[in-house]
């Protein structure tokens, strides 16, 4: 597999968003994060306090201790060092920050006792199989060793799953599978999506991989909190995909929303422009997918339902997707706010000097 390990900015309106359909109050939950302070963490710590909730951190204190003074924080270290949760109780648990199965075993079976329902965040990587499209059903990777706990390409997805039945069997009929693709939007701490409109905003021309018609499947952070947060206020367990409609996404499409919000916002003295580039000469040129085109993998082989993912479960348990162009503009707005250092060092896509190179290459190749 070429996948790479998949893996706060409030929204507004705060009286709104604490009222939910028929106008019905929400009953203030206690909300323990094991992690908390980054992407996906802000996100629902933001939402759960606009909601009414209290939220608890639990973690080394390590990351952006700065952000949300006004949240308890009990440090520790959840690979041994959870003491400080004995003796409390929480309504709800989300665990964000669980990789190895030995280590959520540790934190399911000791708070089991002290909540009603456990959140596991796994992922999509746990479906072995992107050839053929998938749902919560399909079956899952296996490790021929289960102690094993070195987290690869290779063992990640597996060991996601491990956990997930860690949890479960912990809390059974109490646990909730988050399984994201692809997290993307504001306070991304990966980059990979962020790489597209921070290009757009550089101006110039840029290579698109493959075709305008490639689908790619994504999850906006702000809607991984919102299914959260309605799953734990309505105790709502089971297993859910969370990524966008199978196919719906298109490159030409993120390309297009990329350059529009990089014109409105970044303003660049050489207007950005998308050429896209077939996959057999990106591979020519040794552009790798997903890590120099992220979010990209051409659907071919073990990758030709790359953006075949199902998420008819949540969805009819009330997942909304928020609409492409808006989770772009969001994210160069954020990211045009960065530090500058942030900015100018991507952790993701490709080098500008081997973009140059490879555009060079694509133009002077015979007619």
């Amino acid at each position: 597999m070429k996948r790479r390990t998949l893996l706060a900015l409030a929204a507004g309106g705060a009286v709104a968003a604490a009222l939910p359909a028929f106008g019905r109050k929400i009953r203030p939950l206690k909300i323990l994060i094991l992690g908390g302070t980054r992407f996906i963490g802000l996100h629902m710590t933001a939402l759960a306090l606009q909601r009414g909730h209290t939220v608890t951190f639990f973690n080394r204190g390590r990351t952006q201790a700065d952000r949300f003074p006004e949240v308890e924080r009990i440090h520790g270290d959840r690979n041994g060092q959870i003491d400080g949760l004995k003796g409390r109780a929480w309504d709800v648990v989300i665990d964000n920050s669980g990789y190895v199965p030995r280590v959520v075993k540790l934190s399911a079976e000791l708070l089991a006792p002290q909540v009603r329902q456990y959140v596991f965040t796994s992922s999509i990587s746990v479906y072995p199989d992107f050839s053929v499209p998938r749902d919560e059903k399909s079956p899952v990777g296996k490790m021929a060793d289960g102690t094993v706990e070195k987290i690869d390409e290779a063992t990640y997805g597996p060991l996601k799953a491990l956990c997930e039945q860690a949890a479960e069997r912990a809390l059974p009929g109490r646990t909730t599978i988050i399984r994201p693709g692809l997290i993307v939007g504001p306070d991304d701490n990966t980059d990979r999506f962020t790489w597209w409109p921070a290009r757009a905003a550089r101006g110039g021309e840029f290579i698109a991989p493959g075709a305008p018609s490639d689908p790619f499947q994504v999850i906006d952070a702000r809607d991984l909190a919102a299914f959260t947060l309605n799953a734990v206020e309505k105790n709502i367990t089971g297993t859910y995909n969370l990524v966008s409609d199978v196919n719906d996404f298109k490159f030409g499409e993120l390309t297009d929303a990329c350059i529009a919000s990089a014109n409105k916002r970044a303003k660049p003295a050489d207007p950005p422009r998308a050429t896209f580039l077939p996959a057999e000469f990106l591979e020519a040129q040794k552009v790798e997918p997903w890590s120099e085109m992220p979010a990209w993998l051409p659907a071919k082989g073990d990758e030709a339902a790359f953006a075949g993912t199902g998420n008819a479960a949540a969805r009819a348990k009330g997942l909304k997707i928020t609409p492409l162009a808006k989770t772009v503009d969001d994210t160069l707005a954020w990211h045009l706010a960065r530090p500058a250092g942030e900015r100018e060092k991507l952790k993701a896509g490709i080098a500008p000097e081997k973009e140059a190179a490879v555009l060079a290459a694509w133009k002077a190749r015979p007619a």
